[in-house]
């Protein structure tokens, strides 16, 4: 056989012996593919925390969550324009506690993505030490010399933008997912089961709280102590119940603080639509209202399962450029060799000190005579 003819063959029988299985490769292999959008950035401008109502937030909220800068930006695809409002905090865990404080129940979670969850105006996402909002393009942009008019081609030409062209705008901003290191310094959700959607909140500080837990005294949980709540509205039969998990630093001060919820709540004590039950676990306190029983409000609190770890936090370095960071690692490295000088001064001092004492009180002391030669006798017979 020809040895053309014999490469074909082996190639042909090859290829029937694979069609089968990546057939059934492609069978079960879907991916879902989204369109790249050259979306662009047109305008990017730094906005006082006075301006973030304009916008959808509240800036009493936004600086209890620690927002340190709030940037607006304006981006472009064939003449369709998007707003997006970058509001940087001090950590991971501020930006999610904004993210669960303005995300409502009529948004639904952006399918592929993780911690985004869209409504009719726009998307909400939480990605390390920044909260995002992006808007979509319904309208004319706000006011000014730019502003078209409401029925022109140009404000129906921004009305004109696909589901794909959004999600290709959004994971442009935020990407699919935030970083595996941001994740893991986020506090665990609470358990999905009978949890409303849209209902879940991470509060920080007494003004957040008061506006989620309107008919709770706040004063109680003990924000100025480290406190950290979390709370959601969980399905209980025919009613909603509130569950409040709150994290304090040491099991000390939850057992002090769940002693007050005891003595001025009256905690776990009879039965009623308007009683309030709870547990201490640890660190933890959790306590549950809109039941009527402490079985029920045990439902409630057993899939909270409490874990003690310890880990180490690194310092965060703000946004200080690699530059600046280098330059004060090597100042630092300088500083250090230079108290180690001195340091070899000063012990340099110190012998030649010790030496002038010792000739001087002690006379028949060697150290204070290191250049004089001392006999030693064996007396050997």
């Amino acid at each position: 056989m020809p040895r053309g003819s014999l490469k074909s063959g082996l190639f042909l029988g090859l290829a029937l012996f694979a069609m089968p299985h990546l057939a059934a490769a492609q069978k079960y292999s879907v991916v879902p593919l989204v369109t790249s959008r050259n979306w662009r950035v047109l305008n990017s401008e730094t906005l006082d925390l006075r301006a973030i109502p304009n916008w959808g937030g509240d800036p009493v909220i936004e600086n209890e969550y620690g927002v340190k800068t709030l940037t607006h930006r304006t981006y472009g695809l064939e003449g369709v324009t998007a707003d997006a409002i970058f509001e940087g905090t001090s950590d991971a865990s501020s930006a999610y506690g904004l993210y669960t404080f303005y995300q409502t129940k009529s948004m639904a979670p952006e399918k592929g993505m993780q911690l985004a969850v869209s409504g009719p105006s726009g998307t909400l996402m939480a990605r390390g030490r920044f909260f995002i909002r992006v808007f979509k393009p319904t309208a004319p942009p706000r006011g000014g010399a730019a502003a078209v008019r409401k029925n022109s081609p140009e404000a129906t030409a921004r009305q004109r933008i696909s589901d794909a062209d959004f999600l290709a705008l959004l994971l442009t901003l935020g990407g699919a997912r935030p970083a595996p290191e941001m994740l893991a310094g986020l506090p665990a959700p609470l358990p999905a089961a009978r949890l409303v959607p849209g209902s879940e909140k991470y509060l920080l500080g007494r003004e957040a709280a008061r506006r989620v837990l309107p008919e709770f005294p706040i004063d109680l949980i003990g924000f100025s102590q480290g406190a950290e709540a979390q709370t959601g509205t969980y399905l209980a039969g025919e009613s909603r119940a509130t569950v409040i998990a709150i994290t304090y630093p040491n099991p000390q001060i939850a057992r002090v603080r769940y002693g007050a919820f005891g003595r001025f709540l009256a905690l776990n004590q009879g039965q009623g639509a308007g009683k309030l039950f709870g547990r201490r676990s640890g660190s933890f306190v959790f306590l549950v209202s809109g039941v009527d029983s402490l079985e029920s409000a045990n439902r409630l609190m057993d899939p909270f399962k409490v874990e003690q770890s310890f880990s180490w936090n690194q310092r965060f370095r703000g946004d200080e450029s690699i530059w600046k960071q280098l330059a004060k690692l090597i100042l630092a490295n300088m500083a250090l060799v230079g108290i180690l000088i001195l340091l070899a001064i000063l012990g340099g001092f110190l012998v030649f000190l010790t030496r002038q004492i010792a000739a001087k009180w002690f006379p028949g002391s060697s150290w204070g005579h290191p250049d004089e030669g001392v006999i030693i006798r064996l007396n050997l017979s």
